[in-house]
């Protein structure tokens, strides 16, 4: 019982994130319910109890008040990793995430920026081959060009859900925008 999460919603009944999904423990979200801060959606079928009373642990929750997320999304790794397609830009190859660095395409001593229209996924020997040079002086040719992208373009690139991680509480609330079956 002590690795439960309780997937939390915003008040919309949407996800607040889903890289990285929105998770809370299921202490956090005890809290959260006796501080009348979130309504109960769905629990376990677990119960934790104290001297005077036994509780379901709750599975999801949602936002009492709206939260308006950025429009932009954050600039991490993982989040330059999904917009590349976990490919390095280099030379295409698709690989986990742990294989792969990011590179700067006008490289720091030179004046370039950690930002999204400067930074691209690369594979170790490919970003060592083109070193503290620009893609044109090493000969290696972006594959895309980095940009700034939408949270929706990000969300659409994230990988499947495994639907058997996940509790069946939660599946009408992290598939709620794709298509039904007929």
């Amino acid at each position: 019982m002590m690795d439960l999460q309780t997937l939390v919603l915003n008040a919309d009944y949407r996800p607040l994130s889903y890289n990285p999904l929105s998770l809370w423990s299921w202490k956090d979200a005890f809290t959260a319910l006796f501080l009348d801060r979130v309504t109960l959606v769905a629990s376990y079928d677990i119960e934790a109890r104290s001297p005077s009373r036994a509780l379901k642990v709750p599975s999801v929750v949602a936002l009492k008040n709206y939260v308006a997320l950025a429009r932009a999304p954050a600039f991490t790794r993982y989040n330059i990793y999904l917009r590349d397609g976990f490919s390095c830009q280099y030379c295409g190859l698709r690989l986990p995430s742990g294989g792969l660095t990011f590179d700067h395409v006008i490289p720091r001593s030179r004046g370039g920026l950690s930002n999204w229209e400067n930074v691209v996924s690369a594979c170790s020997p490919c970003n060592l081959r083109k070193a503290n040079r620009t893609p044109d002086e090493a000969a290696m040719p972006l594959l895309n060009a980095p940009r700034r992208p939408t949270r929706y373009e990000l969300h659409h690139r994230q990988p499947e859900f495994d639907h058997r991680q996940y509790h069946h509480t939660w599946l009408d609330y992290l598939y709620w925008d794709s298509e039904l079956e007929s």
